[in-house]
C-alpha cells in the first residue's frame, strides 16, 4: 500500500564518484528521515518527526508560537494576515528558534541574537526581514502580556526598510494612459480605487449588495481595521457601475467573469501597467492618490478619514510626510495666494 507523506522533502546530491543519492526530510527545513525510503523504519522516522512538531517540548519558543497560533488574538486577524504570519513562522522563525528555551529570553544577549537573525533574513529583502521580526515580536508581546515569558526582547528594534512614497501618486496622465491601453476589464478597478480610496483586498471582495443604486452609496466593512465606512460614489463611478454587466455577486471580475484571486489580480495589474507604460507607482498608491486629490481640493482631514477609514492623525501623516510635500498644485496655489496678497497690499 502506498502511503502519502505530506510535506516530505527530497534532496538529491551527487557524490564524489558521480553517483546520485537521495536524502529525505520530513518537511523543507525539517529533520532528516532515517531509513530506506518506503520501509517501516522510514515511515516511523517520518511520523516521529511530525509528532514532535505537533507536540513541541514545553518551555520552548516553538511551543509558544503554537500557543499563539491557537489563540483568539491570532484567529481574529484577517485571513490574509494569518496566512502571512503562518508563512513567516513556519519558514523563518521556527527553523531558527524552535528549541530556544523560554527562560533564555531573560538573558540580555538574546536580543542581539534576534537582531543578528533579522540581519541574515535581509538577504531575502529588508521588508521581508522587518516583517519576519515583527511577527516574532508579536508572538513574544502576546506571551509577555499573559505572563508566559519573563520579557519581550524584540521591543522597538527599529526598521531596516524605510519606505519613501514621496511623490508616488498617480497623475492624470497615468490615469489616462491606463484607460487607453489597459484591458477594459481592468478599468473599473482603477476607478473604484481612485474614487473610494479603499484597499485592494476590500475592493476585490466588494459585492454588488454593498452598492445602493438609488442613493449611490457604497457601504463596506474594512477587513484590516474592522471599520465600517460609507462612500458616496462619484457621478463617473455611478455611470461606470451602471454600465457594468453583473456576471457575479462580486463587482470586480476577471476576463472570464469570475472574482479575482489576490495573486491573479496582482499579476494582471502589473501586466496592464506595463502595457500602459506606467512605472514607479503601485495599486496601493491609488489610496494615497485619493487622499492627495481630495486634500488638494480643500478636503477636510475628517472628511478624508471618514471615507478611507484612516485615523485623522494617519491622514495628516500621509499628507505631511509622503505626498503633499512635493505636490506641484499646492506650490502653484501658494504662489497664487502670495500674488493675491501682494496686489491687495499695493
Amino acid at each position: 500500500m502506498r502511503v502519502r507523506m505530506k510535506g516530505l522533502n527530497k534532496v538529491t546530491k551527487r557524490l564524489a564518484d558521480g553517483r546520485k543519492v537521495a536524502y529525505y526530510y520530513a518537511w523543507k527545513g525539517g529533520p532528516r528521515v532515517l531509513g530506506e525510503y518506503g520501509t517501516p523504519e522510514f515511515l516511523a522516522s517520518y511520523n516521529a518527526a511530525y509528532a514532535k512538531r505537533r507536540n513541541p517540548a514545553e518551555g520552548t519558543l516553538l511551543a509558544l508560537s503554537r500557543q499563539y497560533q491557537d489563540s483568539s488574538d491570532f484567529q481574529n486577524l484577517a485571513l490574509a494576515t494569518r496566512r502571512e504570519y503562518a508563512r513567516h513562522i513556519e519558514k523563518s522563525i521556527e527553523p531558527e528558534f524552535r528549541d530556544l528555551p523560554i527562560a533564555a529570553l531573560a538573558d540580555r544577549r538574546v536580543r542581539a541574537e534576534f537582531l543578528a537573525w533579522r540581519d541574515r533574513q535581509a538577504t531575502k529583502g529588508k521588508r521581508h526581514a522587518d516583517y519576519a521580526f515583527s511577527v516574532l515580536a508579536r508572538i513574544l508581546s502576546w506571551a509577555f502580556n499573559r505572563g508566559l515569558t519573563p520579557c519581550n526582547p524584540c521591543e522597538r528594534p527599529g526598521r531596516l526598510y524605510k519606505a519613501d512614497r514621496a511623490d508616488k501618486v498617480w497623475t492624470e496622465a497615468d490615469e489616462a494612459a491606463f484607460y487607453r491601453h489597459a484591458p477594459p476589464h481592468m478599468h473599473l478597478a482603477l476607478m473604484l480605487a481612485l474614487c473610494t480610496g479603499q484597499r485592494q483586498g476590500d475592493l476585490l471582495r466588494l459585492p454588488w449588495s454593498a452598492y445602493d443604486e438609488k442613493t449611490g452609496e457604497i457601504r463596506l466593512r474594512q477587513s484590516k481595521t474592522g471599520r465600517r465606512v460609507m462612500v458616496p460614489a462619484t457621478e463617473a463611478l455611478r455611470a461606470a457601475l451602471a454600465a457594468t454587466t453583473r456576471v457575479s455577486p462580486i463587482i470586480l471580475t476577471n476576463s472570464f467573469g469570475r472574482p479575482w484571486t489576490s495573486d491573479g489580480f496582482k499579476t494582471s495589474w502589473a501586466k496592464a501597467c506595463k502595457v500602459a507604460g506606467i512605472t514607479g507607482v503601485t495599486f496601493h498608491d491609488l489610496r494615497g492618490t485619493f487622499v492627495t486629490r481630495v486634500a488638494v481640493r480643500n478636503g477636510d482631514l475628517n472628511e478624508i478619514a471618514s471615507v478611507t477609514g484612516h485615523r485623522v492623525a494617519d491622514v495628516r501623516s500621509i499628507l505631511d510626510v509622503h505626498y503633499l510635500n512635493r505636490d506641484p498644485e499646492l506650490a502653484r496655489s501658494a504662489i497664487r495666494k502670495l500674488e493675491k496678497g501682494t496686489k491687495t497690499s499695493n
